[in-house]
C-alpha cells in the first residue's frame, strides 16, 4: 500500500494498522528524518526491513509522484491500497489570506489526492483491480468552519470520494473508495501548517493545545480505516459529536427546498431508481 502524509499522525496510524495486517508499505512526506523514524518502527513491528518503503514526495509535484509510485511499485509490486492523507490547514483570517494561501492549501489538500488518483488508478484499472482507494477529508468537509480555505478543499474530497464511488469501471475491477472524515486527532497539523506559513503565532499554539487534549490518537483512527477498507465502507467518522451538526445541515438543506411540483413526482422515481442502481453497484 501507498500512504501520502505516511510519517507522522493519521498517515503513520493507518501505516501502524496495515502493517499489523500484514501489509507492504510505501509511504510518502515531506519530513524526511520522519520517515526514516517511522520506516525504522515499522520495520520492527513487521519483523521485515524489506516490507517497508520511504520516499520524499511533495504531493503537489505530479511528476515527482509518478517517479515514486514507480519506485515504490519497483520495490514492493503493484500498490492494491492508496491512502492520500497528505494535508494542512492554515490558520488564516479570511482578511487577510493571498492567493498564494489558497493556491498552497488547495494544491496539496485537493491537488494532492487528485494527484494520487491520476497517477495510482489507472495502474489498478490496467491490472483489472482488485484494490482500495482512501482519501483523508476530514469533519471540515461535512460541516463548514471558519477555515474557509480548508473547508473548501475538504468539502472537494468528499465529493470527489463519492463520485469515484459510484464509476462503474471502479465497481466492475472490485476498486472501492473511503473517505475519511476525522474529527479532532491528536497529531501536529496545526504547527506544521503554521510552518508551512512560516508563523508561529497564539492561534496555531492554541490549536494544537486543543488537539493534543482532546485528539483521538491516530492509531485508533488508522484501526478505523482498515476496518472500512475490509469492510469497502464510503465514509469513515471518527467521532459521535459531529451528529447534530450533521442533522442540522441537512434539515438546513431540506428546509431550502421549494414546494413539490407535478414535475418533482415525475423525477423523483427516475432518481431513486438510479441512486438505487449505484447503490447496488457500490
Amino acid at each position: 500500500m501507498f500512504i501520502t502524509g505516511g510519517a507522522q499522525g493519521i498517515g503513520l496510524g493507518m501505516a501502524r494498522a496495515f502493517a499489523r495486517a500484514g501489509a507492504r508499505l510505501a509511504l510518502a512526506d515531506l519530513d524526511e528524518e520522519r520517515l526514516q523514524s517511522a520506516k525504522r518502527e515499522l520495520a520492527a513491528l513487521t519483523g521485515d526491513d524489506s516490507a517497508v518503503a520511504v520516499f520524499p514526495l511533495n504531493v503537489r509535484d505530479r511528476e515527482a509522484f509518478a517517479r515514486v509510485v514507480d519506485a515504490a511499485e519497483d520495490r514492493l509490486g503493484p500498490i492494491a491500497v492508496l491512502c492520500n492523507n497528505a494535508g494542512l490547514g492554515f490558520l488564516t483570517p479570511i482578511t487577510a489570506l493571498r492567493y498564494e494561501q489558497w493556491d498552497h492549501v488547495l494544491d496539496v489538500n485537493l491537488g494532492g489526492v487528485i494527484n494520487g488518483v491520476q497517477t495510482v488508478l489507472p495502474r489498478m484499472l490496467d491490472r483489472g483491480g482488485p484494490g482500495h482507494i482512501v482519501n483523508t477529508a476530514s469533519g471540515a468537509g461535512l460541516i463548514a468552519t471558519t477555515n474557509v480555505t480548508y473547508v473548501t478543499s475538504k468539502f472537494a474530497v468528499v465529493g470527489m470520494s463519492e463520485s469515484l464511488r459510484i464509476q462503474p469501471e471502479l465497481i466492475a475491477n472490485g476498486i472501492g473508495v473511503t473517505v475519511v472524515c476525522p474529527g479532532l486527532v491528536r497529531t501536529n497539523v496545526t504547527l506544521n501548517s503554521a510552518r508551512a506559513e512560516e508563523r508561529q503565532d497564539q492561534a496555531a499554539r492554541e490549536g494544537h493545545a486543543v488537539l493534543q487534549r482532546y485528539g483521538l490518537d491516530p492509531d485508533v483512527v488508522g484501526e478505523q480505516v482498515l476496518e472500512a477498507v475490509l469492510a469497502n465502507r464510503l465514509y469513515v467518522h471518527t467521532d459521535r459529536y459531529v451528529a447534530p451538526l450533521i442533522e442540522e445541515r441537512m434539515r438546513s438543506l431540506l428546509e431550502a427546498l421549494p414546494a413539490e411540483t407535478e414535475r418533482d413526482r415525475e423525477l423523483a422515481p427516475l432518481l431513486r431508481a438510479r441512486l438505487a442502481a449505484q447503490s447496488e453497484r457500490a
